[in-house]
């Protein structure tokens, strides 16, 4: 949907990147394996984003790291035009909002790496109401549809396993309760 909006599709990956998780930090290197795009090719669209304010850069070390600038007017505007095209929305008012005692939610997978996917993937910590939350994921999958898988973990769980995890996975903190 996005691409009929804005042709580049680099572009598009690095706006899910930045832009859903507002806090990451990244240098060209690295989004070139996590995207699969051409160095140059995110190059371009790095230096443009940042041309327009919508991302600033920063040298640590020898590397020069981007982010999304929060302070740019368009900031919220972009990050909910994403949310809602990704379904991240209507999963966060409908679903979470409303199933138990969750401490952190955690985006993985596509999403969570700034690609876009019909899958959202979950990590939930604390306690829900399983049966409940299955019934409300059967209902917004139909509504946004996108597959929506998850894993839950209590508080005590996710400790223990807590390296291992993030090892693994590219996490986002997506909201605490």
């Amino acid at each position: 949907m996005l691409d009929a909006l804005i042709t580049s599709k680099t572009r598009i990956k690095l706006l899910l990147k930045f832009f859903l998780n507002s806090e990451r930090q990244d240098y060209l290197r690295n989004l070139e394996s996590d995207l699969g795009d051409n160095t140059n090719a995110i190059r371009v669209e790095l230096n443009k984003l940042e041309a327009a304010g919508l991302l600033i850069s920063f040298v640590k070390g020898n590397k020069k790291f981007f982010q999304s600038n929060h302070k740019h007017p368009l900031f919220p505007d972009i990050q909910s035009i994403l949310m809602k095209i990704t379904g991240l929305d209507e999963l966060m008012k409908r679903v979470l909002a409303n199933v138990g005692d969750l401490e952190k939610v955690y985006l993985t997978g596509a999403l969570a790496e700034g690609n876009e996917s019909e899958i959202i993937d979950l990590i939930l910590i604390g306690k829900i109401k399983r049966e409940y939350f299955s019934e409300l994921i059967v209902k917004a999958e139909k509504y946004i549809q996108k597959k929506i898988r998850f894993v839950v973990f209590s508080d005590e769980e996710f400790s223990s396993k807590q390296d291992k995890i993030i090892s693994e996975h590219d996490l986002l903190l997506w909201c605490k309760e």
